[in-house]
C-alpha cells in the first residue's frame, strides 16, 4: 500500500526543543509555512490521481491544521478528511512541557536511563508511554490501511512506522531525524521509505 506521511508543521516548543507528546500546542509561522509548502509538493507529486487517496490526520489541533493548510493548498476542500486516535503522539507523561536539559537538572539518573534504551523507556505518569507501546496502536492503524492514503501525524508516530515497515533497529528507529518540511513515501508491500 502507498502512504504519504507528513509530519505536523513546526510549533514554539519543538523550535525550544521541548517534548511536546500529547499536549495540544499550536503551530508557529514557521509551521504554517512548512505545511503549505508541503501542501503544494504534495498537490504536484499526486497530480490527477488526488481522487484515489484517502486522507487522514491525528486529532490533535497542530495535525489538524497541517492537514487543512495541506488540502487547501492543493485545491481540495480544507475539512474533507478523517481523524484517528491511533495517530496521536506518544505521550511523554509528566515529562511534557519540559526540555531534556531541564530534566537533567532534577532527574539526572531517569535522562540517563531514557539516553541509554529510548525505545523502551517509559517517561513517569499514568498515561506516558514508550515508542514500543505507540507502536502498537500505530502498527493497529497501518493494517487497517485498505487504500492509497495521505496522512499527517507526529515525528513519535513516523519512528514507529519506520520501524514496523524497514525492521530498523530500536536505537536508529528512536534516534531518526523527523523533518516537518519534507514528505516521506512509504510503499508497505515493498518495506521502502523515501523521503521527498
Amino acid at each position: 500500500m502507498l502512504i504519504y506521511v507528513i509530519r505536523h508543521g513546526q510549533t514554539d516548543w519543538n523550535a525550544e526543543r521541548r517534548l511536546q507528546g500529547q499536549k495540544d500546542i499550536p503551530m508557529n509561522a514557521t509551521g504554517l509555512e512548512q505545511a503549505r509548502q508541503n501542501g503544494i509538493a504534495l498537490g504536484n507529486i499526486l497530480g490527477d490521481k488526488i481522487d484515489e487517496f484517502d486522507f487522514v490526520a491525528s486529532p490533535l489541533k497542530r495535525t489538524r491544521a497541517t492537514m487543512e493548510i495541506i488540502r487547501t493548498a492543493m485545491g481540495l476542500p480544507p475539512l474533507a478528511y478523517r481523524t484517528d486516535p491511533r495517530l496521536v503522539e506518544i505521550s511523554f507523561g509528566d515529562w511534557e512541557g519540559s526540555t531534556l536539559k531541564e530534566l537533567k537538572a532534577t532527574q539526572r539518573e531517569r535522562v540517563a536511563e531514557r539516553n541509554a534504551s529510548k525505545w523502551d523507556f517509559i517517561p513517569p505518569g499514568d498515561d506516558a508511554e514508550s515508542y514500543e507501546i505507540l507502536s502498537w496502536r500505530t502498527g493497529s492503524w497501518l493494517t487497517s490501511v485498505d487504500r492509497p492514503t495521505v496522512c499527517v501525524t507526529h515525528g513519535g508516530v513516523i519512528r514507529t512506522l519506520f520501524k514496523t515497515i524497514a525492521d530498523l533497529p530500536k536505537s536508529s528507529a528512536a534516534e531518526g531525524e523527523i523533518p516537518q518540511d519534507r514528505i516521506v513515501r512509504i510503499e508497505t508491500a515493498e518495506r521502502t521509505i523515501v523521503w521527498l
